[in-house]
């Protein structure tokens, strides 16, 4: 059996180790992440499918990720010069961190991509649900459209990288 309490650990343990102070159809756009809803894996579910053609990216990260927020310029300039695809941030944060912290964290950073927030706390079950060989380690990624899927633990080390594994999945 896999063991993904860690996930849940980690999260508590070093939440704001790397803080600084200073998809689906179904996500409308709204004034740039000023409402972050908190969603529990029943409500998140539905977002990481699709009928459509069009592309959908949905990275799960929190702001105690090195990784998750060194990658995070590349999703965003991706879709600032491809806005036909539609990207999505799950945040493993607290849902008490969202206006102290999270909002600021995400305003410095310059993220205007639409963000929510999960809050559930039997990971063993959704991270099965959502790919059965995710280890539940952060930086982790689907991009997919209604005919390909591709999931990705690890980050995306530059804007190209991205493209690249977008359109291997896509085309």
């Amino acid at each position: 059996m896999k063991i993904k309490l860690y996930l849940t650990v980690l999260l508590s343990t070093f939440n704001g180790l790397f803080y600084s102070p200073n998809i689906s159809a179904q996500v409308a756009a709204e004034p740039v992440n000023q409402d972050i809803r908190v969603y529990n894996f029943d409500e998140l579910e539905p977002l990481l499918y699709t009928n459509s053609s069009k592309t959908y990216i949905v990275n799960f990260w929190a702001m105690w990720c090195g990784p998750c927020i060194m990658e995070m310029p590349y999703f965003q300039e991706y879709v600032n010069q491809h806005p036909e695809v539609e990207l999505l941030f799950v945040s493993l944060d607290f849902p008490k961190d969202i206006e102290k912290k999270l909002k600021p964290f995400l305003k410095k950073k310059g993220i205007t991509a639409k963000v929510v927030l999960l809050d559930d706390a039997d990971a063993n079950h959704w991270i099965d649900e959502i790919d059965p060989n995710w280890s539940g380690a952060l930086p982790f990624t689907i991009i997919f459209n209604n005919t390909n899927r591709t999931y990705h633990e690890r980050s995306f080390e530059s804007l190209e990288e991205l493209e690249i594994e977008i359109h291997k999945t896509i085309n």
